[in-house]
């Protein structure tokens, strides 16, 4: 039996904790679809075909990843996909408490898949999306924060945004 796992997110915009995510998912998973929520309550920087995007090169060197674009239910999507795990990434004690709570929600719409969670590596500990997103709109350099792939594709995401 193959061993399919989903890492959702909204990755907006990706970072290195992203991409770190992906590269150790990959060695645990027969294969790993990386999941871009493509229906959220929040307001993306970038588009889901950017973000997709993105992710494709950054999991170029993964032949066992695949990256699509999903609307509504996880649970629902991971029936679908006949996954039996979500990958998600732990940073701190914040981040588990939100993610015990979707995990157990999770587990109640559809006992089947387990949520595997995943420590992150301690340099990208500070580091989210939001932080990105912020660093971006403001002008500095995030160099150190996401993949060479993300920087133009940020930028002008940015510069969309302003004009």
């Amino acid at each position: 039996m193959k061993l399919l796992a989903i890492y959702p997110g909204t990755f907006d915009p990706p970072t290195y904790g992203h991409a770190d995510l992906i590269e150790r998912a990959h060695e645990l998973f027969d294969h790993v679809i990386v999941a871009v929520g493509a229906n959220s309550s929040k307001a993306p920087l970038l588009t889901v075909e950017e973000r997709i995007q993105v992710l494709q090169e950054i999991s170029k060197p993964y032949a066992n990843v695949s990256v699509e674009s999903f609307d509504g239910l996880l649970m629902d999507y991971a029936r679908e996909k006949s996954a039996k795990s979500i990958v998600r990434g732990l940073r701190a004690v914040a981040d588990f408490d939100y993610e015990f709570q979707i995990a157990m929600v999770n587990r109640k719409l559809n006992p089947d898949v387990d949520s595997v969670f995943l420590m992150t590596r301690w340099e990208y500990s500070y580091l989210s999306s939001s932080i990105v997103r912020e660093v971006a709109k403001l002008g500095g350099d995030v160099t150190d924060l996401v993949p060479e792939a993300v920087r133009p594709v940020l930028a002008g995401a940015v510069k969309r945004g302003k004009s």
